[in-house]
């Protein structure tokens, strides 16, 4: 029997607010364990929590960038468990009022378009860490996690394979980092996912019960995951199995997922309204304030990109993956007015010098301004792309302008066309035997020719016209 997956998926995205989402305490990663607590982290009695205004401003930016609708009136809910890096012994979260309600995401997979509705996204504060392998013979807590805000990003089961899961989740990821909410580092948990997968016969409308797969903080993992779970539930229903509704853990070293307990459902929390906490309470106007903030968004720009300068998409691809590299990539083709020219520069020699030197586009010493001064050059002919790419490197590390590194060089390019010509003839004479051959048909010879000639010029020949005056001589 040949079996369909139905697969939600559910995002914890950590905000990039400097404090926590109810305390002041630090939201950084990386300090000692337990560096970054205070009271309201753990619960202490009579302490109250205040909302983190900026957390409610990224949470709205990123509703209004999938399309959703923002609740003006959402409001934070108690979701009561007990386990040991939950100090309170309850989650401060949201559930059917949640501050994003639906919402699409368009995923482009090779088998083509799916469209991914949203249930939900709420705010709420992460739990902190169990560490098992800083002691022999018992586990430590870290809270400096406790607290941290979280976009919860909950799907409709609307994925049909783990490749498809996988596109929606690098084109959120990418989104998150592009609107500046999240830095989006899964290595530091700031981008993690619970994959909720079953099986049904092909063509059926039935919802079989679903496998949670929990906390899995990589493309691959999730991939591998669900492709794992797939296979192990059509085995179940193949030897006349139940499927049954439990929460699993990944192991990637085995490559197999295993039981961690049963599943939940939401009455198993005990999920009531927080007493300390207001409803939320978002004007209109303060939404449109919000959506005010929304950058030009990717999937937008990409269209642009394609339709004013015909980019590839390989080129939108490498200029869109951070927002700062497209803002520049925007300033640089303004100054030199040729989108395609600035885009094959920024993806060749801009590139390898990026790569080595660069660890943000902030930190680049080319202003866009200096760059386009060096391509306007090519541009008019002063100087020929091979001398542009030698200048290139030094115009990245210093102050010098591209005019003044022409200058200093001597790499204004000769366009005197009786110049260049004189120069042709003398190189012919100077060749007879590989010009005979390339009157022969052995046309590699005009690339020797050519060279003979700029290196005759000292570089300087406009290549172009070196090789037309080469031609047309050579054929008289």
């Amino acid at each position: 029997m040949r079996y369909e997956p139905v697969i939600g998926l559910e995002l914890h995205i950590q905000l990039a607010t400097a404090s926590k989402l109810f305390s002041p305490s630090s939201a950084t990663f990386g300090a000692e364990p337990n560096a970054h607590v205070n009271e309201i982290d753990l619960g202490f009695p009579g302490v109250l929590p205040v909302l983190n205004a900026q957390a409610v401003r990224f949470a709205t930016l990123f509703g209004l960038a999938i399309g959703a609708e923002i609740n003006p009136h959402a409001f934070f809910m108690r979701k009561n468990y007990f386990y040991p890096d939950l100090p309170k012994g309850y989650q401060i979260s949201q559930l059917d009022d949640a501050i994003i309600r639906g919402g699409v995401v368009t995923v482009e997979t090779a088998d083509g378009v799916r469209k991914v509705r949203i249930n939900r996204g709420q705010l709420e504060e992460d739990a902190g860490k169990s560490v098992h392998d800083a002691f022999p013979d018992r586990t430590g807590i870290d809270l400096n996690r406790a607290g941290v805000p979280l976009i919860e990003l909950v799907s409709e089961p609307d994925l049909r394979s783990a490749a498809e899961a996988v596109a929606y989740m690098r084109q959120l990821h990418h989104l998150v980092r592009y609107l500046g909410i999240s830095d989006g580092n899964m290595q530091e948990g700031s981008f993690r996912c619970d994959a909720n997968v079953s099986i049904r016969a092909a063509g059926s409308d039935d919802l079989n019960p679903r496998v949670e797969l929990k906390n899995i903080n990589s493309f691959r993992f999730v991939e591998q995951a669900i492709n794992l779970e797939i296979e192990r539930q059509s085995d179940l229903m193949d030897s006349g199995k139940a499927v049954e509704q439990e929460t699993r853990l990944f192991d990637p070293d085995r490559m197999e997922t295993r039981t961690m307990r049963s599943k939940e459902e939401a009455n198993d929390y005990r999920y009531f309204p927080d007493p300390d906490l207001l409803p939320l309470d978002l004007a209109p106007e303060w939404i449109e304030e919000t959506r005010a903030m929304l950058p030009e968004l990717p999937q937008a720009r990409a269209e642009r990109y394609r339709q004013d300068y015909g980019l590839d998409a390989d080129a939108i691809q490498f200029i869109l993956q951070m927002r700062d590299m497209a803002d520049y990539y925007d300033t640089l083709t303004a100054a030199c007015g040729d989108g395609k020219l600035a885009a094959n520069w920024m993806q060749g020699e801009f590139a390898r010098l990026y790569n080595e030197h660069a660890g943000s586009i902030k930190d680049i010493p080319l202003t866009a301004a200096r760059f386009a001064g060096l391509l306007q050059r090519v541009q008019d002919n002063t100087i020929s792309a091979s001398a542009a790419k030698k200048l290139l490197p030094q115009l990245w590390a210093g102050d010098a302008t591209a005019d003044e590194l022409i200058d200093a060089q001597g790499l204004r390019q000769v366009n005197d066309d009786g110049q260049i010509a004189a120069w042709v003839d003398e190189v012919i004479a100077a060749h007879p035997e590989q010009a005979a051959a390339y009157r022969a048909g052995q046309g590699k010879m005009l690339g020797f020719l050519t060279g003979q000639v700029l290196k005759r010029s000292q570089g300087q020949a406009n290549p172009k016209t070196v090789n037309a005056l080469l031609q047309e001589k050579l054929k008289a």
